[in-house]
């Protein structure tokens, strides 16, 4: 009898080697590899040739497995195969739906394991010099979803945008405009937001602007899913905007004689 295993692997945020090793062990070691959208397939070089690889893609737009099916999957590999992989893109805990997977292969006997990953909340904003924390500028960050199961803008944002905080928005392209007209009746209309889509790939497009004008810059620049939304004076630190501020200082200054 082969012995049941469900490895759920963080792929991180987009870029194949910001991978950690215990996952690139995991990966080679697995009999079946399950993976989705937001998972660079590059990784599975690092597959056995016997491994079998199956897309089992969700992203907005693109459901090529319900839930549900994904679930029966993982339980239907792993007793005719062993060694199953779930490869999620970012990190399996932020927004990946591992604990449904976690609850459907545990309540049938099979063994669990997680292997973190690099979040693409934290990743890909790092990736363009824009840190979600700095000293003297914020204390904290949120990081929400921009729709909940019922296809409402999440709550957490009415919160979040009556705080100092940098928020992190992800899967929330579709209702750009409603959310940024939270943040503009907050009093936060001339806050920095940086947009940045394909983050860490060579696809990666960016736009910076501020919460009153962001979408129109994301609908003329034609950004779409996958994207990550950043709202926080913190924007400001982009090479591109750190660039002006340091001139803007500078001729603001009074020469000494």
């Amino acid at each position: 009898m082969v012995t049941q295993i469900l490895s759920l692997v963080g792929a991180g945020p987009g870029d194949p080697d910001l991978i950690t090793l215990k996952a690139i062990k995991a990966i080679g070691a697995a009999n079946v590899i399950l993976y989705d959208a937001l998972a660079n397939e590059e990784l599975l070089n690092y597959a056995s040739p016997t491994a079998l690889k199956r897309f089992v893609g969700k992203r907005f737009g693109c459901h090529a497995l319900s839930q549900q099916e994904i679930n029966i999957l993982i339980i239907e590999y792993a007793r005719s195969h062993g060694h199953v992989v779930r490869l999620k893109g970012g990190d399996p805990f932020v927004f990946g739906r591992a604990q449904e997977e976690i609850a459907a292969a545990s309540n049938a006997g099979i063994a669990v394991r997680v292997i973190p990953g690099i979040s693409s909340a934290i990743a890909v904003p790092a990736s363009q010099m824009i840190p979600l924390t700095c000293r003297g500028v914020n204390e904290s960050f949120w990081v929400t979803t921009g729709t909940t199961q019922s296809g409402e803008i999440s709550k957490d944002i009415k919160l979040a945008a009556q705080s100092s905080a940098t928020v992190v928005i992800l899967m929330a392209m579709s209702k750009l405009e409603a959310i940024m007209d939270i943040f503009v009746t907050n009093g936060k209309g001339e806050t920095p937001v940086a947009i940045i889509q394909d983050g860490t790939t060579p696809k990666e497009k960016i736009i910076i602007g501020k919460v009153k004008d962001i979408f129109f810059k994301s609908q003329y620049a034609e950004l779409t899913n996958p994207a990550i939304i950043i709202v926080g004076e913190v924007v400001k630190f982009h090479s591109s905007q750190f660039k002006e501020l340091q001139v803007s200082n500078s001729l603001t200054e009074v020469p000494h004689l």
